[in-house]
């Protein structure tokens, strides 16, 4: 084998008896400036945001003043919208963990056909912005919707729309969030053995009897992270509860903050950062809850043959799939076609028929708005400049990681993933505060720039690039290297000749996933976006907040197109790669 492609002339030819005889012992060349970069993006991009908030919160100006704080969290709007937060949340994360399963072990656990597909259409539907999700149900379900005049459901004019208010918040960050707890079930599934289920069948259990009773226990760690990633993420759910919430004054968190940054201006930053502080506190419990329910799980016996498909549905099949694919359609095929309807319809009232139809929306928002198109110019921007610069950075850093760090690996990763798993709005506010001022040095402010957006997605999505390219260098062999450090190579002649190479599938899924979240954000963008740096998640609130519903249906569709073409790149990328990189290819 080639353990060196694409080096230079001058660094061929390694002795293969040195490389016999130093085998699995080498490590890495030392070279300091490597793990010290990694450091000291770590606490740019991961402490230093979480820091700066915490000072906002604790010391107003200068000084220590907790009790400032405290008195912002127990205030009586405060108080309310944190009830709501924990209520909406809770009760989601029910509903996103009884659906979450079943749709996993359908598709884990049965001969089901056609699992691949139905597994892409359900991370599909997660892939869509929260906003997008809540303006599509909220199409689907008004007075006005198309779909439900064709069934002859349509109600009165002037009725309430039935998703508005906490109930529909509830079913819909439900129906998002299902995905998530599915695909933590699928991870938690292809950990147990295969054998574990041929030793039941052995002595004549079932397949409901071996899901019931061995699989769901083993299951429980898995099942219980599933429900508390849920719970955070319903927590620090923006676009959900601002889309069903504000309408009718119904609270959370999150549009708390929004409210009162918008309506007071940069004056209220110490009472949001407080507010902030609160939502953090609350997703970091949950946080260290999974954490601790990971860690359990040590000592896992070393598994041969993951498992299997062992359940034959036989005639049951087609109305298993066909069960599957009606909660597809419920959840993504029917809000996603009552907004294209809405896209597609010259007015409101007007019923849409052949002769009725018009493209006219998606040439406004597309071609003739200039704060639509800004927008997407921007969103394409932000989101391919962040996805660019992570991947690349992500070779270096999983090089990093994996062959220099040694006992500081779990702690950087831990800073890395701080602004990922927090809430975007509480790395939003602490985005403000960081840049507010004009920076040391150069005595500048990027507060209201398109840096102030590019930084936070790069502090934001870095865990997320650095998935892939840290899963694979976990299965390069060291020889590779070896052979270049004995021809004489250096440290960025091996990252650029024979990491780089390696990984480059691995930071092309990386950068096409960061992509694939960052077009359509909008929590951490709400807060930090000006004239001139709008986002399409920015641009699609206020369409609907102006009253616009038809221009912010296009705007979503248009979106939605952008999305999938994405994931079918993903799909395409991640065969290239080993199995289970991608949730959807099961």
């Amino acid at each position: 084998m080639t353990l060196a492609v694409g080096l230079p002339r001058k660094l061929h030819g390694a002795s293969g008896l040195a490389l016999r005889r130093r085998g699995a012992a080498w490590r890495a060349p030392r070279a300091p400036f490597l793990p010290a970069l990694i450091i000291l993006a770590a606490l740019l991009f991961g402490a230093l945001p979480v820091l700066r908030l915490l000072l906002a919160a604790l010391m107003p100006g200068g000084r220590f003043a907790p009790e400032a704080a405290l008195e912002t969290i127990t205030s009586r709007s405060a108080v309310a919208a944190t009830l709501h937060s924990f209520d909406t949340a809770f009760f989601s994360t029910l509903g996103a963990l009884a659906l979450g399963t079943l749709v996993a072990l359908a598709l884990g656990v049965t001969d089901l056909r056609g699992r691949r597909p139905l597994a892409f259409g359900f991370v599909f539907s997660m892939m869509i912005a929260p906003q997008v999700a809540a303006l599509a149900f909220l199409s689907l379900l008004a007075p006005n919707s198309q779909l439900l005049a064709l069934l002859g459901l349509a109600p009165a004019p002037g009725t309430p729309n039935p998703l508005l208010g906490r109930g529909g918040i509830i079913l819909v960050m439900a129906l998002h969030h299902a995905p998530l707890v599915a695909m933590t079930v699928w991870s938690g599934l292809r950990s147990i053995p295969h054998s574990l289920v041929e030793a039941a069948q052995m002595e004549g259990a079932g397949p409901a009897t071996i899901t019931a009773r061995i699989l769901l226990p083993v299951l429980r760690p898995q099942l219980a992270a599933a429900a508390l990633v849920a719970f955070v993420a319903g927590i620090g759910n923006f676009g959900i509860p601002a889309l069903l919430g504000l309408p009718v004054n119904y609270l959370t968190l999150p549009t708390l903050i929004y409210r009162r940054l918008s309506s007071f201006g940069p004056e209220s930053l110490p009472d949001v950062a407080a507010l902030a502080v609160l939502v953090g506190l609350v997703a970091t419990f949950g946080i260290l809850a999974g954490m601790a329910l990971t860690r359990r799980q040590g000592g896992r016996v070393e598994i041969e043959r993951p498992l299997e498909p062992f359940w034959r549905l036989g005639r049951a099949r087609a109305f298993v799939a066909a069960g599957l694919w009606a909660v597809l359609l419920l959840k993504l095929g029917l809000p996603l076609l009552a907004l294209l309807a809405e896209a597609l319809t010259p007015a409101l009232g007007v019923p849409l028929s052949w002769q009725s139809l018009t493209l006219d929306k998606f040439a406004e928002v597309l071609l003739r708005q200039s704060a639509t198109v800004r927008a997407f110019r921007n969103s394409f921007a932000f989101a391919a400049i962040a996805g660019i610069v992570l991947a690349l950075g992500s070779i270096a850093f999983a090089f990093g990681l994996e062959r220099r760090l040694g006992k500081l690996r779990r702690v950087v990763e831990l800073v890395v993933e701080l602004p990922y798993a927090l809430p975007g709005i509480v790395l939003a506010i602490a985005c403000i505060l960081l840049f507010l001022k004009p920076l040391p040095l150069i005595g500048v402010s990027i507060y209201g720039t398109p840096f102030i957006i590019l930084f936070a997605y790069l502090a934001r999505f870095l865990p997320l690039a650095l998935k892939a390219p840290v899963a694979a260098m976990a299965q390069i062999e060291a020889h590779h290297e070896e052979a270049a450090r004995l021809d004489g190579a250096g440290t960025w002649q091996m990252l650029r000749f024979i990491v780089a190479p390696l990984l480059a599938p691995a930071a092309a899924i990386s950068a096409l996933m960061v992509f694939l979240v960052a077009f359509n954000e909008l929590t951490v963008s709400a807060l930090l976006w000006s004239s001139g740096t709008e986002t399409l998640g920015v641009v699609l609130f206020s369409l609907k907040e102006a009253g616009l519903a038809g221009e912010a249906a296009a705007v979503a569709i248009s979106a939605i197109a952008v999305i999938l073409v994405a994931m079918l790149g993903l799909d395409l990328l991640g065969r290239r790669l080993t199995a289970n990189v991608l949730p959807w290819r099961i």
